[in-house]
Order: structure tokens, then sequence, then C-alpha cells
């Protein structure tokens, strides 16, 4: 076991980790963060997908007692004070959501992008979620609701 701090979503964490548990399992097993979803546990799909220190990963490959000190963004942490944010909204409005098994994901994916380029083309869009799965939508929607926040957002 080894003491971990971290901060998840804004909250300061401070907790005892088994040497085998990925930080997937720390956060829907221990901390009941069952927005990030799993999915192959391979970092194929993306499904897993959250944000340390502001860049993209899949959760299933990062070992828990790999991000002592880091800061974690979850899906939970994408609404502020009971509202959705302008991509989950965008992600509503455009029909980006079937299944809704990779939207966690994707958002995540998505926020990192807008983050780091708050005006992306729709290649960058594209590039920006090349290793998120979806099986329902074709994604067009799904780059449309990018696109849609990121002009929501900037504006």
């Amino acid at each position: 076991m080894h003491l971990i701090n971290l901060t998840v979503n804004a909250e300061e964490v401070r907790i005892e980790v088994d040497d085998r548990w990925t930080l997937l399992y720390l956060l829907r097993e221990v901390l009941a963060l069952t927005g990030t979803k799993q999915g192959c546990g391979k970092g194929e799909c993306g499904a897993c997908t959250v944000l340390l220190a502001g860049r993209p990963v899949d959760s299933c490959l990062v070992l828990a007692r790999e991000v002592d000190g880091c800061d974690i963004r979850t899906i939970e942490g994408e609404a502020a004070g009971g509202e959705l944010s302008a991509l989950q909204q965008a992600f509503i409005d455009e029909g980006a959501i079937q299944c809704g098994f990779c939207t966690p994901g994707m958002i995540m994916s998505a926020r990192a992008l807008l983050m780091r380029n708050p005006h992306p083309t729709q290649e960058e869009v594209e590039e920006a979620i090349c290793g998120n799965l979806c099986r329902c939508t074709g994604y067009i929607p799904i780059v449309a609701a990018i696109l849609s926040a990121a002009r929501k957002e900037s504006s």
C-alpha cells in the first residue's frame, strides 16, 4: 500500500492505494466516480479517458500510485454548479449521444483539446478524438458537437 495525495475534480484526496490498482479502479471503485467507463482495459477504446495534469490519458493504463501529487479531472468535474458545460450540452444538442458509453471519454478528450486550442479545425477535432471509439454515432455528430462547443465557449 502507498499513501498518495492527489486532486480529483478540484478536491484534495489523501488515500492509501494498492500497488496493483489502476487509476480507473481508484476512481470508479474506491472514489465512486463511475462516470469514467471501463471498456477494453487495454488502452485501445478511450472509454476511461480522464485528464491528468490537463492531458488526456487512458486511466486503465495508469497505476494509481503514479498519480501522487497530480491533478485529475473526470467527467464529474466537467459540469459546474449543477449546470452542464457548453461541451456537454453540445453533445446533447447535436445528437452526439446514443448509447452514451463512449461519451465521458469523448468529452474529456475534447476538453483537453479545447483547453489547449479554443478554436480547433475539424481535422484537429478528429485527431484529438482518434483514440476514442464510438460504435453508435459514426463520429459526425460528435465532431459537430465539439466544434459547436468551441464556438460557444469562445464567444
